[in-house]
């Protein structure tokens, strides 16, 4: 049997390079994981503006997303937050820049942009790693939408007396 010395040293580390290696590690973040979703929302935005698409697309849905009083271009922020939530914030703000949202439909639709919390990925890696039964994403995706239907309502009624 070996005597082996199992003593820890400690590192005192000062503010500032805490503050260095959390800058470092939020800069990774921002760069790998939501820059390219908000390049890619801006670039399929004006796509679908250019080919008319965008157009179509706000007529289909102009039903439904008139019943939170948003036009049905507002439906397009909605669907890539189901993929990605940077995603879906690149395309509010591409439609913002474009004039079709105002300030006031943008942040009403922040926090249903929030809790969709882009569920396709995450029943991949969550859910997909954890042998999750397959026949039960529909329900959890569909959890996420209405949540978030619900919270646009919310921010309506809270809008009205701000």
């Amino acid at each position: 049997m070996s005597n082996v010395n199992n003593t820890e040293v400690k590192v005192n580390k000062n503010v500032l390079d805490l503050f260095i290696e959390g800058a470092r590690k939020g800069f990774t973040i921002g760069t790998t994981s939501l820059l390219p979703n908000v390049v890619m929302a801006f670039v399929v935005i004006r796509i679908l503006d250019v080919t008319g698409l965008l157009h179509l697309i706000g007529v289909v849905f102009e039903p439904v997303m008139g019943l939170w009083g948003l036009p049905g271009e507002a439906a397009t922020v909605l669907i890539t937050a189901l993929m990605s939530m940077g995603g879906g914030v690149g395309v509010a703000m591409s439609l913002y820049t474009a004039g079709t949202l105002d300030a006031t439909q943008i942040t009403v639709l922040i926090p249903a942009i929030y809790l969709m919390g882009n569920p396709v990925q995450n029943v991949g890696r969550c859910l997909g790693i954890a042998d999750v039964n397959t026949k039960h994403y529909p329900a959890i995706i569909l959890i996420c939408v209405i949540n978030a239907l619900l919270s646009i309502w919310a921010m309506r009624l809270i809008m009205m007396f701000l």
